[in-house]
């Protein structure tokens, strides 16, 4: 979206929607992050939500924005990321669902979702949801016309404690329907290791909640895994260690996709 698009819902000194980096790498992964910024439109005025509050898994997918980047750079691959906060709008949500744009999230009220219109609501879906999933849509497109595979990968990062329950996984790997042969080979490699906790559709399934890869991947027939990090282990001093585990992990898992194997793993997983 150019700044000349915009409607007067965006101001001109908020941000646009969608962050893009390396759009013309090489690589056959195209890296996605719905979760990856914590903007809030000016005239939403924070949503009521305090500074504090905002530095919670709640706002943003704690540090998937800097591995998502540090990988996209390794393995020159594309990356689409969204600038705003979930509370916006969650980009990883059908926004047709009341759960796009909560009023509660995690225990913590959010002032600015409440008693919303449906203009409201429209109006988040068209400035934010919608510029991102066109982006996504753009850059598989335009790969398609180049006659480039393309493998979606869907970078997120989980809260260690949700609801007083410790995810004892240290990486998971979502899948539901579309072509499960990549995911599959992701969820082998990394159990392979012998040295991760790995969760299989953990720490929740894929299913109906989420949006971006039934969205773009399965009408598509697209190869795809959703990758969810413990956000414990994405700090400054861990995060370089996660970020060789998923590169590596991807790399495999598509040697395995390209000479045709499709290692088979008993689905599992419940949402917690």
């Amino acid at each position: 979206m150019h700044s000349s698009d915009r409607s007067p819902w965006l101001a001109a000194d908020d941000p646009a929607p969608v962050e893009q980096f390396n759009p013309s790498g090489a690589s056959p992964f195209l890296l996605i992050a719905d979760h990856a910024g914590v903007a809030i439109p000016g005239h939403l005025e924070g949503l009521g939500v305090d500074a504090q509050e905002m530095g919670r898994h709640i706002a943003s997918d704690l540090g998937i924005r800097a591995l998502a980047l540090a990988l996209a750079q390794r393995i020159d691959a594309p990356l689409v990321m969204q600038r705003y906060s979930r509370l916006v709008i969650d980009c990883n949500r059908d926004p047709a669902r009341a759960n796009a744009i909560p009023a509660v999230s995690d225990g913590t009220a959010i002032p600015g979702n409440a008693m919303l219109s449906a203009m409201d609501r429209a109006a988040r879906v068209a400035e934010i949801h919608a510029p991102y999933h066109e982006a996504i849509a753009a850059r598989l497109d335009a790969r398609a016309d180049a006659g480039r595979a393309t493998i979606l990968v869907a970078l997120h990062s989980f809260t260690p404690v949700m609801q007083g329950f410790a995810r004892p996984w240290q990486i998971g790997v979502l899948h539901d329907g579309g072509d499960l042969r990549f995911a599959r080979a992701m969820l082998a490699v990394l159990r392979g290791r012998g040295d991760l906790n790995v969760g299989d559709n953990e720490p929740y399934r894929m299913e109906s909640i989420d949006y971006s890869i039934p969205h773009h991947a399965y009408p598509r027939a697209l190869p795809y895994a959703e990758i969810e990090l413990r956000q414990d282990l994405l700090t400054a001093e861990s995060a370089g260690a996660m970020l060789g585990v998923v590169e590596e992990a991807l790399a495999e898992a598509r040697r395995a996709l390209d000479t045709g194997g499709d290692p088979k793993e008993e689905s599992g997983g419940t949402r917690v």
